[in-house]
């Protein structure tokens, strides 16, 4: 008798342990269903796509969760991404997400040794790839006979990072695509279209020049020559267009 009674109650928790389990199983597959993430929005990026940024946000196990990566990502940032300072996660509801990306503040790059070699506005050389990125442009006729990853680029006239910067905020906000910016040994300015090469001379009048610029590339397309606008002064129109 009594061990039909011990087989009772055995069966008895065994059965409470699987109701137990099966609910457990359960709850787990409406969390993983209700809360997985549909919705992406993703913001300041420019160097990698949106896809790219949600493939490295949602990876790792259970990574589409919104309450995964609600734990993950609390008060934390991910950082240590090629071209990016840091990205931020907020869940906005159970299956939306936001990440607020924050690139490296870049202001152009160089060709050196097979390599695109990318610096900030203080020269210094912060990221190294094999392929170069779209949005910035690569700078030709600097001069210098080393380069060192996180130093700054050993230059003889540093202020002339500043010029790369602002030349890439102007022409970023009149939506202008360079294909390559070169500077000669007096620090005279070239931007490059195409065939087309804009000689802008020194870092005066700059966004000025870049306005009249944004109007007469249009008319320029399919041509090859020069467009002088180094002597550009705001009261006169000194530009002038010398076919090749």
């Amino acid at each position: 008798m009594k061990d039909q009674d011990r087989g009772i109650r055995i069966k008895r928790n065994i059965c409470i342990v699987l109701g137990i389990i099966c609910l457990l199983l359960f709850a787990f597959w409406i969390i993983l269903k209700e809360f997985a993430v549909s919705t992406v929005y993703v913001e300041g990026n420019r160097h990698y796509s949106a896809a790219e940024i949600r493939r490295m946000v949602e990876s790792g196990w259970f990574g589409d969760n919104s309450i995964m990566l609600s734990l993950k990502y609390s008060n934390k940032s991910i950082t240590n991404i090629p071209f990016i300072e840091r990205m931020d996660v907020s869940v906005e509801d159970r299956n939306t997400i936001r990440i607020t990306v924050y690139e490296k503040a870049l202001a152009g790059y160089i060709r050196y040794l097979d390599r695109y070699m990318y610096f900030d506005k203080d020269g210094i050389v912060v990221e190294s790839a094999s392929v170069p990125t779209v949005g910035l442009p690569m700078v030709t006729g600097l001069k210098f006979d080393h380069l060192v990853m996180y130093e700054p680029l050993p230059v003889e006239d540093r202020s002339i990072f500043q010029t790369i910067l602002n030349v890439t905020k102007i022409l970023g906000k009149y939506e202008i695509e360079t294909d390559r910016i070169f500077f000669n040994e007096n620090a005279e300015m070239t931007l490059y279209f195409g065939n087309v090469r804009a000689q802008m001379g020194k870092d005066r009048l700059l966004e000025e020049k870049i306005q009249q610029l944004k109007a007469i590339l249009p008319s320029l397309e399919g041509k090859s020559g020069v467009l002088e606008m180094a002597n550009y002064e705001s009261d006169s129109t000194n530009i002038t267009f010398q076919s090749d």
